[in-house]
């Protein structure tokens, strides 16, 4: 299927192609993942999911039209946008009044790919592409390490961002024989909001070529629906699809 901008996130787009947002979301929970694609659990819409997109829509230039789809960031009383989106404004201003910043924004943007990579299809959407460089655009709580998995990450790799850019700089040179430089355009919700522009060198994308090819055959399978998803038993799919078969001990709640 032919990809635009109505249809990228549709259900046959996601039955079709793989993304960096479905391969971590296997990453975390192969059903929950799976029951996406299938359309049996939808993902509910969270106020950072919205803040973040109200500030993609302005930057791309559809900030009227996210608003028209999103009433509820609006105060229907006054008109004017709730707080938490006129924080999402203060940050846009901040990185708008910086040229460096900027300058990471002003190529095309929202550009859709698709190629081959691993033996299967894939798509991406990418915010500002150059022609010497890609570009992702995020607003974030903070730049701050993350605790995951037990230990203390750098936010790139506890939220998968060297994972994404492995797979956008892979497809951008599957499409136009280019391999470019990937960067991050970061603006925070702090108060002032912070900003950066981070450049993630190849050698910490590349390390994720092995994990993709290790993992990617059994998470097709699941999708292709050859295998049975595994279950995480934490996540609000599998609490919510929950079915008891017997009682918990309460010896292993002590263990844990």
């Amino acid at each position: 299927m032919k990809l635009t901008e109505g249809n990228y996130h549709s259900l046959e787009a996601n039955k079709t192609y793989w993304s960096v947002s479905q391969f971590k979301s296997f990453m975390d929970c192969q059903a929950s993942a799976l029951a996406e694609i299938t359309g049996e659990y939808i993902r509910p819409t969270t106020e950072a999911f919205l803040q973040g997109g109200y500030v993609d829509a302005h930057f791309s230039g559809t900030e009227d039209a996210f608003i028209a789809n999103h009433p509820e960031i609006v105060n229907s009383r006054s008109g004017e946008l709730k707080a938490a989106y006129k924080k999402a404004q203060d940050a846009i201003d901040r990185a708008e009044r910086d040229n460096y910043f900027m300058s990471h924004l002003s190529g095309d943007p929202q550009v859709i790919m698709t190629a081959e990579l691993f033996g299967k299809p894939w798509k991406v959407k990418i915010d500002s592409l150059h022609d010497d460089k890609i570009v992702d655009l995020k607003y974030m709580r903070d730049m701050s390490s993350v605790y995951k998995g037990g230990e203390w990450k750098p936010f790139v790799t506890a939220y998968g961002y060297d994972i994404q850019g492995y797979i956008y700089q892979a497809v951008v040179e599957a499409v136009t024989g280019k391999r470019l430089p990937f960067y991050l355009a970061v603006v925070t919700k702090e108060d002032p909001a912070d900003i950066a522009i981070i450049h993630i060198p190849d050698k910490f994308l590349n390390v994720n070529k092995g994990m993709i090819e290790h993992y990617l055959p059994e998470f097709d399978a699941v999708k292709q629906g050859k295998v049975e998803p595994v279950r995480c038993e934490s996540c609000a799919y599998c609490r919510q699809s929950k079915i008891l078969t017997g009682a918990v001990e309460y010896e292993t709640l002590l263990e844990v």
